[in-house]
């Protein structure tokens, strides 16, 4: 089995015009941008990596902490190296990547802990967290959703303050795809780019997962 992955170590937008994109998410989230080298962009939050924005059309590509390189299934991967989101790292700060939530159809929770070491516990209807007990007592790491609304991994951004974040959001062009909602993992809004890239917003999260930290 391999090392039981702890946390995420990077998330990577994929859209046609990552420039206008990451322009959208920065006013948004207030990241720091930084023009990469072959066109791409980072967002940065002080010292932290919040997000990559590169040329394509994959959408949201989760890449999680672990004992080697390797890709998933499910536009996501493993890498090694330093895990700056999870439960074990600091808490998120505004614009930073605070939870993941893989969306299908189709569960396969059984794949998911045999490739990344994780264990899971249901935690309501439909819905199952994936924990590591990497460093101590299991904490959750991300979540999985049973819709056939959407597939893929679901990305959500702590905010300070939802309700302004959207206003921000139409402002920018974008579309706000859900009100501000209090759900089990605590107030969010479901928010779209106007080219390319959906994300969740989470109000004050106490940690990773927001109320899932506990």
């Amino acid at each position: 089995m391999p090392v039981s992955s702890c946390g995420l170590r990077r998330l990577e937008l994929s859209v046609a015009e990552p420039e206008s994109s990451v322009d959208f998410f920065a006013g948004v989230l207030g990241w720091t941008v930084i023009a990469e080298p072959g066109g791409s962009f980072s967002g940065w939050v002080g010292d932290r990596l919040a997000a990559q924005v590169v040329a394509g059309d994959r959408g949201w590509h989760v890449v999680f902490g672990g004992d080697e390189r390797r890709e998933l299934v499910g536009n996501s991967s493993v890498d090694s190296g330093r895990v700056l989101h999870g439960p074990w790292a600091p808490p998120p700060r505004h614009g930073e990547p605070c939870w993941v939530e893989l969306m299908t159809g189709s569960p396969e929770d059984g794949s998911w802990l045999a490739a990344l070491g994780w264990e899971s516990r249901s935690a309501a209807e439909d819905f199952v967290l994936f924990t590591s007990a990497r460093h101590g007592g299991p904490r959750a790491v991300a979540g999985r959703l049973t819709t056939s609304r959407a597939v893929g991994w679901q990305t959500y951004f702590a905010v300070d303050d939802v309700a302004a974040a959207c206003a921000r959001v139409s402002e920018l062009d974008g579309r706000v795809l859900m009100e501000p909602t209090t759900v089990p993992t605590g107030l969010i809004a479901s928010i779209e780019a106007p080219r390319g890239g959906s994300c969740v917003l989470l109000e004050k999260p106490a940690g990773w997962g927001g109320a899932w930290c506990g």
